[in-house]
């Protein structure tokens, strides 16, 4: 009689884990801004990458009009 009790306890006790794992959106919600923080810094990498061009070259005939 105990022992039948426990199990249907802890079928319920894993319904329950079960129904709020599945209604829980936090990972998804930590996913969407992941990946908007990816797509981000794939805009970035090559404006920041001509732009260092840029700026090494403007350093490169500064440091050579010093001279």
């Amino acid at each position: 009689m105990l022992l039948a009790k426990y199990s249907i306890l802890r079928r319920e006790v894993v319904s329950k884990l079960i129904r709020s794992f599945i209604s829980d959106n936090s990972g998804a919600t930590a996913i969407e801004y992941a990946l908007i923080v990816s797509l981000i810094a794939v805009a970035l990498i090559p404006a920041l990458t001509n732009l260092g061009k840029k700026l090494s070259s403007e350093f490169a005939e500064v440091g050579s009009a010093l001279k």
